[in-house]
């Protein structure tokens, strides 16, 4: 379960106060796969960075399962986040210089899990990359690197997975492969919450959340 209570988050500006977030009130169940859309700078990433324990909201409470996320120590916050919680970025974040299988098997080390190589093979092959696991991110396609994230985001076997505009940067069959995956991990119980601007992931959501200028407009 995910829980926000009035939360914001204010960025001061010579300009001015921007808010990024505004008084934003949400409870996403464990299970649901939650879509947040709306234009860009609606607030899609500052909220699923915020539900990542990745950014501290200016005022309010964020609960993922039964821990406050921002009354824990910075240490604590980010043990909790790599054994709790996989992200899936846009621009993929796979470190240059490992292979596949090395990318996946850092996310387990930074969680403090021991895994042998050949569960991750096991888990490659299953993102139909078993050909690819020792190669390095920059001898991939685009959807080939997604599905790499995806594996590197299921690894430590996570409670949620965020993504931000997964399919943004892929073509219409690499998207609908990604969105499958992430689909295939919410029919076991996984809950998927992702931001995207386009439509293609509605027809997988239990709900869709629109936000505009930092605050919740709709939830249907």
């Amino acid at each position: 379960m995910v829980v926000l209570e009035n939360v914001s988050k204010c960025y001061r500006t010579r300009r001015g106060e921007i808010y990024a977030l505004r008084d934003v009130n949400l409870r996403i169940e464990k299970g649901e796969f939650v879509v947040l859309s709306g234009p860009s700078g609606s607030g899609k990433t500052t909220l699923l960075m915020t539900i990542a324990a990745m950014l501290r909201p200016s005022s309010g409470r964020v609960c993922v399962g039964e821990r406050d996320l921002y009354t824990m120590a910075t240490s604590e916050r980010a043990r909790f986040r790599a054994a709790n919680i996989g992200f899936v970025f846009q621009m993929f974040h796979l470190v240059p210089y490992l292979n596949i299988v090395e990318n996946v098997l850092l996310s387990g080390r930074l969680s403090g899990r021991n895994a042998s190589r050949a569960a991750v093979e096991d888990l490659l092959g299953q993102l139909g990359l078993g050909d690819r696991a020792s190669h390095k991110p920059a001898e991939l396609s685009a959807g080939e690197k997604q599905r790499a994230a995806i594996g590197r985001s299921l690894f430590n076997q996570p409670q949620i997975i965020l993504a931000d505009e997964p399919t943004g940067n892929l073509d219409p069959d690499n998207a609908s492969a990604v969105l499958g995956h992430l689909a295939k991990f919410h029919g076991k119980g996984g809950t998927v919450i992702l931001a995207t601007h386009g439509p293609a992931a509605r027809e997988f959501a239990s709900r869709t959340i629109r936000l505009r200028g930092g605050a919740i407009e709709e939830s249907v």
